[in-house]
């Protein structure tokens, strides 16, 4: 296999399962606009659109193809015009936010990622909240999630931030980085590896873009100059998968600062407070005034913060995971799993299945 597919994402057992798909051919969502995708395939990058079929069937945005999938299409050249996407790939993780304007749609914002890079800036943008919120939609996703902290050449108290983000983010790695410095921007190279995909998330202005243009090696991505109030300026319009030279590929994304929870993961997020609540005198404790409650005890004596559990109280809010625990929060997924594939008998065998 070449360098250009490796990096791609392609892999032989990718392509064997592929070829299976008569006349069809094997391709990469490799940016988005409005109605048109660009894919890779393995010879040449092709302009597309979905079939009639496809957008006749789809029942939510989800359905849809986003930057990072695998789909098939009907050519492998742009000879004959666009070409057609038949089918979606099954995905391997999936990042997805609350589409804006609606109440219950959802939007892919990348799929198939191997490592989610959580890009907070080091000056006015730093807030451990949004971190546990970017980190809990993160974990769900599927990929594995690393805190990017930009702009460290305005930071003056680079060590005191690093303790408050080993309280927020429990076993996650955390690199620094600088635009100001040649080699501000290896800390991440150890991350994107040939045939891995990193996808860039994080607020407007943070500097993703900057970096990623120093992985590149040139300013492929426009960038603007900080505004005066310390904030960074938003510059990303669409999302892109871009190979780098050094091996893998990453996608941008357009700056969001505040993301719709849809579906989190609050057992990764918030290890330190699912393994208290365990603790707690009642299983369906809300660490509140319960009696023998080991979450406010350890509030009490400043092991957690008060802020920190109403993040977590918020988050489970947001996602209709209010009042539930662990154990309920992941029967409520596998409900929703099944819902279109036998619904709830399909997944009362799961959970059987999987407590045995």
């Amino acid at each position: 296999m070449n360098d250009r597919l490796l990096n791609l994402g392609f892999t032989e057992t990718l392509i064997k399962k592929a070829a299976c798909c008569d006349g069809l051919f094997l391709s990469r969502v490799v940016a988005q606009y409005k109605n048109l995708y660009k894919v890779a395939a393995l010879n040449a990058e092709l302009m597309a659109e979905i079939a009639g079929k496809m957008r006749y069937v789809a029942e939510d945005p989800v359905d849809y193809p986003a930057v990072g999938d695998f789909v098939m299409i009907d050519r492998d050249n742009d000879q004959h015009g666009s070409a057609i996407i038949h089918q979606i790939l099954p995905r391997k993780s999936v990042f997805v936010r609350k589409a804006a304007g609606t109440a219950n749609d959802v939007q892919v914002v990348a799929a198939n990622i191997d490592n989610v890079f959580i890009c907070m800036s080091l000056n006015n943008d730093f807030n451990l909240r949004r971190l546990e919120r970017y980190l809990a939609i993160a974990w769900d996703s599927g990929a594995i999630p690393v805190i990017v902290l930009t702009k460290a050449d305005l930071c003056r108290d680079l060590s005191v931030k690093l303790l408050e983000i080993e309280g927020a983010a429990v076993g996650v790695d955390v690199v620094v980085t600088s635009s100001m410095s040649e080699d501000g921007y290896k800390t991440v190279l150890k991350y994107i590896t040939p045939g891995q995909t990193v996808a860039f998330l994080g607020s407007s202005g943070v500097g993703k873009s900057t970096l990623i243009n120093r992985l590149l090696g040139e300013d492929i991505i426009e960038t603007r100059e900080i505004r005066k109030d310390g904030k960074g300026r938003h510059t990303t319009t669409r999302r892109e998968l871009i190979v780098i030279p050094t091996g893998g590929a990453v996608i941008d994304t357009p700056g969001m600062r505040e993301l719709g929870v849809e579906s989190v993961n609050l057992d990764k997020t918030f290890t330190d407070i699912d393994e208290l609540a365990r603790g707690c005198k009642f299983n369906d404790c809300q660490h509140e005034n319960e009696p023998g409650c080991s979450v406010r005890k350890a509030i009490e004596d400043g092991y957690i913060s008060e802020e920190r559990l109403n993040s977590y109280k918020k988050l489970k809010k947001e996602a209709k995971y209010e009042g539930l625990n662990s154990k309920q929060i992941e029967k409520v997924k596998i409900e929703e799993m099944f819902s279109g594939f036998g619904g709830m008998k399909n997944a009362r065998d799961y959970i059987k299945a999987k407590n045995k």
